[in-house]
């Protein structure tokens, strides 16, 4: 049989992205397949956005990935959105499907995904969110969905909290809210599940944490990074230290991207090999 040199493309694209490891989950899956396929790590920022759309669409990519900031900034440009995708109003994942660019969100579903198998059950729960951004706005809408009775939006810059509440009521059966984050902030009472939705903590920047009164966190939480390198951020260390149970980033890492292996692929991504790619990279 002739040999094909050319492999199908796939990518991550944001700004900062030199942390991010998707390239690795990715194309150990494409291997355990047998699939010719490569997954690459482009830094790209908002302005430079149009002109790399270009030229992914010369060159016949198959689809991508979007992490900051340009999961909003991409939605102008596609053919299409997802309900989910438009109902969060950002996207993380395209898919290029018969000459159409479709804009979906897995953030959300692989977040509640992984809440799942770790036994957390969002039927009735309420839910505080720190951040408005992409993942923010994707989780709370997916946790909203799931059955969540109330989520609690902290950020800092009002307009965009409260136009996430305002959606979320909107859209969903959950009540919701905007709390101004303005220096310390304090959990609210009542929070069942405590959710970083924030890059703070990221790489390189792991020596940071999210500015919260950690003693406001209670042994009966589920705390929750979407944080995933490194994989056990001082968030989920201090978390744990006033006895919250904690879920990593690298669940949510791992689902999400299973959800867009299948849509680029149409095969079930070799979830167990993914995740066990991770844990080897991180050690």
């Amino acid at each position: 049989m002739e040999k094909n040199y050319r492999a199908e493309l796939t990518a991550c694209l944001g700004d900062p992205v030199d942390g991010n490891p998707s390239c690795v989950m990715h194309e150990s899956g494409f291997h355990a397949l047998g699939l010719n396929w490569r997954y690459l790590t482009l830094r790209v920022g908002e302005a430079e956005l149009p002109a790399a759309f270009a030229g992914m669409k010369a060159m016949g990519f198959r689809g991508f990935n979007l992490t900051m900031p340009l999961k909003r900034a991409i939605i102008p440009l596609l053919d299409s959105l997802t309900e989910a995708a438009r109902i969060i109003g950002a996207v993380n994942t395209v898919i290029h499907r018969d000459g159409q660019w479709i804009g979906d969100n897995t953030d959300g579903k692989g977040f509640v995904m992984a809440l799942q198998e770790q036994g957390v059950c969002l039927t009735g729960k309420q839910v505080t969110i720190l951040g408005a951004g992409g993942a923010a706005r994707a989780i709370a809408v997916e946790c909203a969905l799931a059955g969540a009775a109330k989520i609690t939006i902290l950020n800092r810059t009002a307009s965009r909290g409260q136009e996430l509440a305002d959606r979320i009521r909107e859209k969903t059966d959950a009540q919701a809210e905007y709390l101004p984050w303005e220096g310390t902030a304090d959990v609210p009472a009542g929070t069942d599940i405590l959710v970083n939705a924030t890059c703070v903590g990221l790489f390189p920047n792991g020596h940071e944490k999210p500015d919260l009164n950690y003693s406001t966190i209670t042994d009966t939480m589920v705390v929750s990074d979407v944080v995933f390198n490194p994989v056990d951020p001082l968030f989920l260390q201090e978390a744990r230290r006033q006895g919250a149970k904690t879920v990593s980033g690298i669940g949510m890492l791992v689902l999400q991207g299973a959800l867009a292996f299948r849509q680029w692929t149409g095969q079930e991504a070799p979830v167990d090999v993914m995740h066990a790619t991770l844990e080897a990279e991180f050690g």
